[in-house]
């Protein structure tokens, strides 16, 4: 159903710095800018664009969304909550844990105040 998710920054050097640590701790690639100026990252057939607001406003966080990143395992996960914590990422909700229906999920705002959640499929 979606070819993408498209989010805004003030600081595209940043959120390259944030993204390529939280990307590269589930195994994906840094990411790549495109001729637009938009950061572009692209695994398992899903693709994060990251660019400045076209209309030359401040990017702002979606108040209720949240962006969801699959991980294989919970050590991806966990590995991805602590590099996004070290690079200007806010942790939030709980610490990273198993849910009630055994999959393994981290939460964190990236440093625009984008909501990130890392889930593992259930072990169960």
């Amino acid at each position: 159903m979606f070819t993408h998710v498209m989010i805004g920054s003030n600081d595209l050097d940043r959120s390259r710095a944030f993204y390529d640590a939280t990307f590269a701790a589930l195994g994906g690639k840094p990411g790549e800018m495109d001729a637009k100026g938009r950061l572009i990252y692209a695994h398992e057939g899903g693709r994060l664009m990251i660019t400045k607001p076209i209309d030359g406003q401040p990017a702002t966080a979606a108040n209720g969304g949240t962006i969801g990143i699959a991980a294989e395992s919970p050590d991806h996960v966990r590995a991805w909550h602590e590099a996004g914590a070290k690079l200007g990422g806010t942790a939030i909700e709980s610490p990273p844990a198993e849910r009630p229906n055994g999959s393994f999920v981290a939460y964190l705002r990236d440093p625009d105040g984008n909501k990130l959640t890392a889930r593992s499929k259930p072990t169960r």
